[in-house]
């Protein structure tokens, strides 16, 4: 069958790295001649693609959903054809063929070119570097990497999307350059791991050059540092965060735990004197940085000790950012090996645990920010409020700052806020008139 030109729904779940790939195979498609929606409402495509999550399983279980819901839609006539691609299909082809044989075909997270045949579609290489962004038009995440070298014990990543490669630097200053030529104020950098940038392409880390270099592209006002590894940190970026007013004082940096017994099984590479050491390193030569970390409550081995560590450690630390997932016991990954002992029961107890002891300090924390004058880009009008980040805050996952004024704002530019009222995770304040 003949396919192109029809209209295509891609829909994106699970992480910003996948977001990434469907924008890709969406300007693709769109250079084909395809018409392109993004997680259209309205069943007016003929095609749907749907980019899968495969890291945890509660991931898995909604990629699943979301494959059989599209399903049954094509079985009642409303769509024409449905493909899968993404980390779930990477992970799991064999089964998802048998298990649901009406998908018309399954694609893992290198067969793009694949992909793009069976829709009878060229790849098109002259379009390095441009995307069809889903994200509003002023900020975009821009990936640096693939895959992971990092043999954290329970990471499938690496089962998804591989060994590290490292995107060339010109081609990411392209990329970031275009960006920036569309309306793109603000670039979050993803990779499974940012400070491995560079170690296989130029045999050393790299990350500090390429923020030199993306720091000196005129117009682009924010660089957000997501997901570095704190094992082997380059800390010579700490100096260049410093130094440019346009790399956001913010940097995402996932911990998992604190306890010498955990990081050990976990297999992280850092102890807890080292963990801390570069804490407090990163806020003494970064003043007024946010640090964003994540941890994970019930790994196999964890005991009431080592979870009673970790609440201290939290206590102590006073992290402005912080979130906890539950362990998820994946095959193939050396946890598994372990045996999931924790009782789900007591997993999310411990995660809850965490989170209200979190809440307590980001209220405190915010509570300290009434009556500053904070720069804040504006990000979408809902009800009665403007609703905008200021440069400790990444879209989705961080506070935001709602803002009551009579002067409509527009969406993507900064505006200097007064910060009046707070809660646990969002900031309330008035647009300056200045």
């Amino acid at each position: 069958m003949k396919v192109k030109n029809l209209q295509v729904n891609v829909v994106t779940l699970g992480c910003a790295k996948n977001i990434v790939d469907s924008e890709v195979l969406m300007a693709q498609l769109r250079a084909n001649d395809f018409s392109v929606s993004h997680e259209a409402k309205r069943l007016k495509h003929d095609i749907v693609i749907i980019n899968t999550c495969g890291f945890i399983e509660a991931a898995k279980q909604e990629s699943i959903n979301t494959i059989l819901h599209y399903v049954d839609l094509k079985q009642a006539g409303k769509i024409k054809k449905v493909y899968v691609t993404g980390c779930l299909s990477e992970r799991y082809k064999n089964e998802l063929q048998q298990e649901i044989p009406e998908v018309d075909a399954y694609f893992g997270t290198t067969e793009l070119a694949s992909l793009l045949a069976t829709l009878n579609a060229d790849y098109k290489k002259e379009l390095l570097g441009e995307r069809m962004l889903t994200t509003p038009k002023h900020y975009a995440y821009l990936k640096i990497s693939e895959g992971c070298d990092r043999p954290c014990s329970f990471c499938a990543i690496p089962l998804m999307r591989g060994k590290h490669v490292s995107k060339p630097m010109e081609k990411i200053l392209q990329e970031a350059q275009f960006l920036v030529e569309n309306g793109v104020k603000e670039i979050m950098l993803i990779a499974q791991d940012l400070t491995y940038y560079g170690l296989d392409l130029y045999h050393t880390r790299k990350l500090n050059d390429l923020l030199i270099q993306l720091a000196q592209i005129k117009g682009l006002a924010w660089i957000r540092l997501h997901y570095t590894y704190p094992a082997q940190f380059p800390e010579e970026i700490l100096d260049t965060m410093r130094e440019h007013s346009n790399i956001c004082k913010y940097i995402d940096i996932p911990l998992q735990h604190i306890s010498d017994n955990m990081l050990k099984i976990m297999r992280r590479g850092i102890t807890k004197r080292k963990t801390i050491e570069l804490i407090e390193k990163i806020r003494a030569k970064v003043p007024n940085i946010a640090i964003r970390t994540t941890l994970i409550a019930g790994h196999p081995g964890e005991t009431e000790n080592d979870f009673e560590e970790l609440k201290s450690f939290i206590e102590e630390t006073q992290f402005e950012r912080l979130g906890i997932f539950t362990y998820s016991h994946e095959e193939n990954t050396h946890a598994y090996t372990l045996g999931d002992t924790v009782p789900d029961v007591e997993k999310r107890r411990r995660a809850d645990e965490i989170m209200e002891i979190q809440q307590d300090i980001a209220f405190e924390l915010n509570h300290k920010k009434i009556g500053q004058t904070l720069p804040v880009l504006i990000d979408r009008k809902e009800g009665q409020f403007w609703v905008g980040r200021t440069e400790h805050d990444s879209p989705e996952v961080d506070n935001e700052v709602l803002i009551k004024t009579d002067i409509p704002l527009k969406i993507g530019s900064f505006v200097s806020v007064n910060i009046t009222e707070c809660t646990e995770f969002d900031l309330y304040g008035t647009a300056n008139s200045e």
